[in-house]
């Protein structure tokens, strides 16, 4: 490991509030609205005719939930406003249920007198999926955060859907267990919401997806009955899995109120290599040579161009541990063996030193200088809120295909922008690529979209490969899928909320053709 062993020292606010209140349909005409939705298709639509929170219906949810009925404002504040600062909603009630049996009863009052709810986990989403658009009363999971069972010889974990995932990772560690996924949003998110989102993170390319993780789901349905389909089986061919309705689902279709989840083994050897390249190319090619090489021991691939790393420089004063480089990659290893790990490690970095793939790196083997390189990926995000508004693209493509997009948009966009960067998943072939500005730039965001959605669709990928479509994507839902795909998701949610309280005015478009 001598070639690598050196290694360096390793409250956000937005002028710009995209404000959704109640009033939003009141106050503009049917030809404003139509003008709006056509400029912009991640605007807000007209308020749908739900009914508004009455003192009776305080009454009922006090008695229901004595002191987790939160009406005050400025505690509401924090839960109607997105993570990104950019969505805010109007709601006048959280509730903070412990139980599913509390949950069914709050869906099953509300679904009578027509309120509509919103669902809402850590409020860790990017789409404006998580937080109310109007005045729809926010379910809050907070509090539903016990883990029910641990099988330690099966390894599956069964928990309330409100539990924190770095809490469940340190729980499942002290057990020699680990998560599946792996979010830099860990110490904030909840499980529910990780499954409602699909969402992925950096250990996919090692674990898989939730979609196979997932064993079993509770979910509360919109007129309150319970549908306990929380299995601990890894096999159950038994009629439709219906547990896949709702990962992915973003709320819309029921409210998951426990997970069972199978988990991997604590690896007892983690190395991490931070790595340099000269070009996309050679990326790709050292992706090549890492799969081949590294094989099993592989459990993570991930990237992020210069324009990320002098903005962790900037705005979070983090130290590039490498020479200067146009693309960065974070490879992490996780094993059994710590010699046998060390000596794959050691052969694959050898190659593609010498064959002039990677032009600088370094490896940590230590815990803190584990978390200080991968900080430098995970932390792209924190960093790029300091910039000013940002533009969020969740893109799936071709591994190919990935950093075209982003040289291509840099191109398209010319000075308009103040930077345009991409980082992600290599192994899932999932591209982050974020635009910023000043400010919030109408005319910038007419040349952004739908130039990358046209972009994407043209090369066969996916508008959103782990964050969702909430509020902010879902009427560019065709430029992923056909509109029979389309008609038959309206269907589902007609059959299961046919009122259509359950997070209205996300993940499915407008107008269903």
């Amino acid at each position: 490991m001598g070639i690598f062993q050196r290694f360096a020292r390793i409250p956000l606010k937005s002028t710009y509030i995209w404000s959704l209140c109640r009033q939003y349909s009141t106050d503009l005409t049917a030809v404003d609205r139509a003008l709006i939705q056509h400029r912009n298709p991640g605007a807000a639509p007209p308020r749908l005719p739900f009914s508004r929170v009455t003192q009776e219906d305080l009454a009922f949810f006090r008695t229901l939930l004595p002191g987790r009925t939160i009406t005050d404002p400025d505690l509401l504040k924090s839960s109607n406003v997105d993570w990104l600062k950019t969505v805010e909603g109007n709601s006048e009630v959280l509730l903070r249920p412990k139980t599913t049996e509390e949950v069914s009863q709050i869906l099953r009052y509300c679904n009578e007198r027509n309120l509509a709810v919103c669902p809402q986990g850590g409020n860790t989403g990017l789409v404006g999926g998580s937080v109310p658009v109007f005045d729809e009363i926010i379910l809050s999971t907070s509090l539903m955060k016990q883990v029910i069972t641990f099988d330690n010889i099966s390894g599956i974990l069964t928990c309330q859907a409100g539990c924190v995932l770095e809490n469940l990772s340190n729980y499942l560690e002290e057990r020699d267990f680990i998560m599946p996924l792996d979010l830099g949003a860990k110490g904030s998110c909840h499980i529910g919401g990780n499954v409602s989102t699909n969402a992925g993170g950096l250990r996919l390319l090692r674990y898989g997806s939730l979609r196979g993780t997932v064993l079993g789901l509770e979910v509360v349905l919109a007129d309150g009955r319970i549908l306990n389909c929380l299995a601990t089986l890894r096999k159950d061919n038994t009629g439709y899995d219906l547990k896949q309705l709702f990962i992915g689902s973003e709320g819309t279709l029921g409210v998951i109120t426990a997970v069972s989840i199978l988990c991997p083994r604590k690896p007892k050897a983690v190395n991490v290599a931070f790595l340099g390249c000269s070009s996309f190319q050679q990326l790709l090619e050292t992706f090549q040579c890492c799969r081949g090489m590294l094989g099993e021991i592989l459990s993570a691939f991930e990237f992020l161009d210069a324009s990320c790393m002098s903005l962790l420089e900037k705005h979070l004063k983090l130290t590039n541990p490498i020479t200067e480089s146009p693309f960065y990659i974070v490879i992490e290893t996780a094993g059994s063996n710590a010699t046998h790990d060390e000596e794959k490690l050691h052969k694959f970095l050898e190659e593609v030193m010498t064959s002039s793939l990677v032009t600088d790196g370094t490896v940590a083997t230590e815990a803190t200088k584990i978390k200080a390189l991968w900080s430098l990926r995970e932390r792209v995000t924190e960093a790029l809120t300091h910039e000013g508004y940002t533009y969020k693209y969740d893109i799936s493509l071709p591994v190919e295909k990935i950093y075209d997009l982003v040289q291509d948009m840099r191109g398209h966009l010319g000075d308009m922008a103040k930077n345009v960067v991409g980082y992600g998943h290599v192994g899932d072939g999932n591209l982050h690529l974020n635009i910023t500005s000043p400010s919030k730039d109408p005319a910038l965001l007419a040349a952004i979209e739908p130039y990358v959605y046209e972009w994407t669709s043209k090369w066969k990928g996916s508008i959103s490969a782990e964050h969702g479509l909430g509020l902010k994507k879902r009427n560019y839902i065709y430029y992923s899928k056909p509109s029979e795909a389309v008609a038959l998701m309206g269907s589902i949610k007609a059959m299961l909320d046919p009122k259509g309280i359950l997070n209205p005015y996300k993940t499915l478009p407008d107008n269903i053709h």
